[in-house]
C-alpha cells in the first residue's frame, strides 16, 4: 500500500481524452485558507483539492456521463437521510479540511448531525474542519487509480468510519473500515452501509 503523496509523485499528470487530473506542488508558497478558497473561486469550472503536503490536486469538471452517476447516487444517499435523520448528506462542491491538513471534497458524504452542529457557523461556511463519518469516491476516466485508493486510505485514517470507492469502469468496489483490511467485490449488486448507515442499500448496477 503507498501513500497518496507517493501515488501522486508516481503519476502527477493523467489526461484521458479532454478530462485530466494534475498534480502541481505548491508547498513552498503556503497557501492560507483565505488564498486557496481565492484560487478556487477564481477558477470555479475546475476542481482543486490540496494535499497534506500542501499539493494542489487540479481536476476538469466531470462530463454528464459521470455527473448523471453523481447524481443518482446523493439522490439515494438523501432520500436514506431524510428517513435516518441523524445525518447531514454532502455533494462534491463540499470541501472539507481533514485532521491532517489536507482539503478533500468527496463525492459524496455523510456526517452525524452532532458533529456537524458542534462546528461554529463561521467553521461550517468555510473548508469545514471536520471529516466526514462516510465518504464515497466514484471513478471517472480521468481518475487513477493508486491515488484514489490512497485517498480512501487518507479519510480512514482521519476517522472516517466506513468508506466506499465505486469503479464502474471494472465492475468493482472497495470498502474501507478503520481497523479491517479493504473489502473488494467484483460484479457487486446491492452495497450495504451498516452498521455505520443503519438500513442504507446502494443498488451499484445503477450507475454502470
Amino acid at each position: 500500500m503507498i501513500g497518496l503523496n507517493e501515488a501522486m509523485e508516481r503519476n502527477p499528470v493523467s489526461i484521458t481524452g479532454d478530462e485530466f487530473c494534475v498534480v502541481l506542488d505548491v508547498s513552498d508558497v503556503g497557501l492560507t485558507d483565505d488564498q486557496f478558497s481565492r484560487l478556487c473561486r477564481d477558477n470555479d469550472d475546475l476542481r482543486i483539492e490540496m494535499s497534506a503536503e500542501g499539493e494542489l490536486v487540479i481536476m476538469s469538471p466531470n462530463k454528464p456521463k459521470t455527473g448523471r452517476k453523481h447524481a443518482i447516487i446523493i439522490q439515494r444517499l438523501r432520500n436514506w437521510a431524510e428517513g435516518d435523520s441523524t445525518g447531514e448528506v454532502f455533494d462534491a462542491t463540499s470541501e472539507f479540511t481533514l485532521p491532517n491538513g489536507a482539503k478533500r471534497a468527496p463525492d459524496a458524504c455523510w456526517i452525524l448531525k452532532n458533529r456537524w452542529n458542534s462546528l461554529t457557523e463561521e467553521q461550517q461556511d468555510a473548508f469545514s474542519p471536520i471529516c466526514p463519518d462516510f465518504v464515497i469516491e466514484l471513478r471517472s476516466p480521468s481518475d487513477r487509480m493508486p491515488v484514489l485508493k490512497a485517498k480512501m486510505e487518507e479519510y480512514r485514517a482521519n476517522g472516517a468510519r466506513l468508506g466506499w470507492l465505486l469503479d464502474p469502469i471494472a465492475n468493482r468496489v472497495y470498502i474501507y473500515r478503520p481497523g479491517e483490511p479493504v473489502q473488494e467485490i467484483e460484479k457487486p449488486e446491492n452495497i450495504s452501509g451498516d452498521p455505520v448507515l443503519p438500513g442504507f442499500n446502494f443498488d451499484f448496477r445503477e450507475i454502470l
